[in-house]
């Protein structure tokens, strides 16, 4: 069965983006010049989506959200309400000499999600930063550094509260010496050297 893409009339959407089959585009969003989204995603109301950004496919961008170029979006990632990628390691309106700054002075930087992450409502993402896959951000969390994959991260600055699994639910302690639960699924996790993967039967 073929889905059906919606976008709103009110969606500002350049000639030169890609929009994939399936998606939702929602009222008052905007995606730039180049931008690329995979099939199956919803770009909620008021989202911003900047020139040459990468949205991979079944993502989900909640209302108000701003991801500035040159950020990089995988697979199945969920990005809450009001979620801002910054991309100016040295934010200033103007130079040094008071001449206001233009494109050529200032090298964007981005930030990249990796497949299934989750952002929480209100994060800032400030870029050069990774997010590693099925990591959760937590809501209203500050995050300057790289995210481990399967991280829990939150506060301002963020830091790492414990693992999730791919359910986005915490793991518990398991009975084996760096092993991990998920309670939703059952399955195993294994940490080794500051990283955890999921245990392959």
């Amino acid at each position: 069965m073929t889905s059906t893409t919606i976008i709103s009339p009110s969606a500002e959407i350049s000639a030169s983006s890609t929009i994939g089959e399936g998606c939702q585009v929602w009222d008052l969003s905007q995606i730039r010049e180049g931008a690329k989204i995979g099939r199956d995603c919803v770009v909620g109301r008021g989202v911003y989506i900047g020139i040459g950004v990468v949205i991979g496919e079944n993502t989900k961008i909640q209302n108000s959200a701003l991801i500035y170029e040159p950020a990089v979006v995988e697979d199945w990632v969920f990005i809450g309400p009001a979620v801002v990628f910054t991309n100016d390691t040295y934010p200033r309106a103007v130079n040094p000499d008071g001449t206001k700054k233009n494109a050529s002075d200032w090298l964007p930087v981005g930030v990249t999600v990796h497949r299934g992450a989750s952002i929480g409502a209100r994060a800032v993402c400030v870029a050069p930063v990774t997010i590693g896959q099925w990591a959760m951000i937590a809501a209203g969390a500050t995050v300057i550094k790289d995210v481990p994959d399967f991280a829990l991260v939150g506060g301002t600055p963020a830091r790492q509260l414990g693992w999730v699994g791919k359910a986005g639910v915490q793991l518990i302690s398991g009975s084996r010496d760096g092993e991990w639960i998920c309670p939703v699924t059952q399955s195993v996790y294994i940490e080794q050297g500051g990283k955890i993967r999921e245990e392959v039967s």
